[in-house]
């Protein structure tokens, strides 16, 4: 297998706890002895060092959340490339016997089952696919007391190097819990075989295996902040460098899929390069920022609203270069570094009919540009394109 972002059939995050080793310095003159201290004068001074919000343990968290965590088994058509069986994992969402997992764990199922870890097993349905954020919700019906839904935190709250946790199916191994950390937030994980990206992606180093996908990425408070989705791998099993959705588009995005079946994504229309300090060299720019429009799609967004993509070829030692597109600096105000600038800001801020305020360079001057997002057309049609961005291998 060649180097890819490889989204398994089925993913966990693993989360390494952190341990702090705290040096205690005390010089004799300025620390109290232990016998002047009273006792509820300890109690006070315990009670006030420790944390307000006293986090879970991994005993605790896993207590807390193991009755609403799932196995998904799935059975596809013979000629299905990834074979006619799969597993993933899944999380109860509500009372309805709604279940959230991975689109790709789902996508072409013919049969659907799931097992709870009391090993409690019940059919099921889909009942909407989002392939452009590899989210989907499949429904069950069960008894009240078996659905145990687990509480959705807030995912833009994390930060790199906060301590996580997931449960999910690991080559089926149904129930398998596994710590880390948050590694980067904000990430870009392109798709290789549907020719787009999915935007604001967790990455954790987590320990991320087939099975795995769909699964619940958990915060110390045990509350879902994400959902493991895919690895990046030589081989195809875990590597350090997991992916995961993050909770906050999962409240944006599911209600939808309950409600419609699908979301109505909003789109631009064109594809481009983020600027790299070789291509600011041949543009005459100073800062290396930005993203350049190379082609505009036919009556898209864009086009309707006047943006202009690539008109000439230019060679510098021995590279050629498109120049002569529009340059976007920043989308309603926020600075575009590059492509994952945009499409963050399209994805947590944005719906079909919004206008969306670009600053452009064009021609050497910066103007403004009003763009009306309309609904994407079909699953063909990118919100953006970067051509400059990397594969992944879909599992």
């Amino acid at each position: 297998m060649s180097k890819a972002t490889v989204i398994a059939s089925g993913l966990l995050g693993a989360v390494i706890v952190l341990i702090a080793y705290t040096i205690f310095l005390n010089p004799p003159q300025e620390m109290p002895s232990v016998e002047i201290i009273s006792k509820s004068t300890k109690a006070v001074v315990a009670e006030d060092a420790a944390p307000k919000d006293k986090k879970l343990s991994l005993v605790e968290i896993f207590e807390k959340t193991e009755s609403g965590v799932v196995r998904v088994n799935v059975k596809r058509p013979d000629n299905d490339p990834r074979g006619p069986g799969g597993i993933g994992s899944g999380f109860v969402y509500d009372k309805d016997g709604h279940v959230i997992t991975n689109d790709h764990v789902v996508a072409r199922a013919e049969k659907i089952s799931i097992t709870f870890l009391d090993g409690r097993s019940y059919k099921a349905s889909i009942v909407g696919q989002d392939a452009f954020t590899d989210l989907a919700v499949i429904k069950v019906n069960a008894s009240s007391d078996v659905l145990q839904p687990l509480e959705i935190g807030n995912s833009s709250s994390l930060k790199v190097g906060e301590p996580i946790a997931a449960i999910g199916n690991p080559f089926g191994l149904s129930g398998s819990m596994t710590s880390g950390i948050v590694s980067a937030l904000g990430r870009l994980l392109p798709t290789q075989d549907r020719g787009f990206q999915i935007p604001d992606i967790i990455q954790t180093d987590a320990a991320i295996n087939p099975g795995n996908s769909g699964g619940p990425l958990l915060n110390m408070d045990g509350q879902v902040i994400g959902i493991n989705t895919a690895i990046q791998s030589e081989t195809g099993e875990f590597a350090g460098v997991g992916f995961a959705i993050p909770s906050n588009t999962v409240q944006k995005i599911v209600p939808s899929l309950i409600k419609e079946n699908h979301y109505h994504h909003p789109w631009v229309g064109i594809s481009g390069r983020d600027i790299d300090p070789d291509l600011a060299d041949v543009l005459h720019l100073k800062d290396a920022r930005g993203f350049m429009v190379i082609n505009v799609l036919e009556d898209s967004p864009a086009e309707k609203a006047g943006l202009r993509g690539t008109t000439e070829t230019r060679e510098v030692d021995g590279l050629r270069y498109q120049i002569g597109g529009d340059i976007i600096l920043s989308v309603d105000g926020k600075t575009v570094r590059k492509i994952d600038d945009i499409l963050i800001h399209l994805q947590r801020e944005k719906s079909v009919g919004d206008e969306m305020l670009l600053q452009i360079l064009r021609d050497g001057k910066i103007t403004d540009v009003v763009i009306t997002l309309s609904e994407r057309p079909n699953s063909n049609a990118p919100m953006l394109n970067n051509t400059n961005s990397a594969n992944s291998t879909q599992k």
